[in-house]
């Protein structure tokens, strides 16, 4: 089994090399695709890795990848199952694409939103419906006694 590469993106620049050795597969029946051949193969794959242990991560990486990952980790390790190919290379491979896809999203720095002030169109746009809106409950009342 290889290292797991993340490829650059924000966040992590040079990308993230996870060694193979950080890396824990386990291996049992799968409920998922393959008729009669799943009951004796053992194609489901469960992919555990340690992200509070880890060396692959810088501090800052870490931190945010925690924090991130909260919900998901158990223990600070991640765990990912893969059961929907017959093959288990094929799981092999789908878990380790989704755990990379998972890093790379979480090791991301959050996009503060900057607010901005409403355009004078839109201002106008806004008054004048409120505008309209009055004189339609206007209409509705009943005439006025004189």
């Amino acid at each position: 089994m290889d290292d797991l590469r993340v490829p650059p993106g924000p966040g992590a620049p040079r990308g993230i090399r996870v060694p193979a050795a950080e890396l824990v597969e386990h291996f049992s029946r799968s409920s998922g695709p393959g008729g009669q051949g799943v009951n004796t193969t053992d194609s489901r794959v469960q992919l555990s890795f340690d992200v509070a242990a880890t060396s692959a991560l810088d501090d800052a990486q870490r931190a945010r990848v925690l924090a991130r990952l909260e919900p998901r980790l158990s223990g600070g390790i991640v765990t990912i199952t893969a059961s929907e190919e017959r093959a288990q290379r094929r799981n092999r491979q789908a878990a380790r694409q989704r755990l990379a896809d998972m890093l790379r999203e979480a090791v991301m720095p959050a996009i503060a939103r900057r607010s901005t002030k409403p355009t004078r169109g839109s201002k106008r746009r806004r008054l004048e419906g409120k505008r309209q809106r009055a004189l339609t409950k206007k209409a509705r009342r009943r005439p006025d006694a004189e």
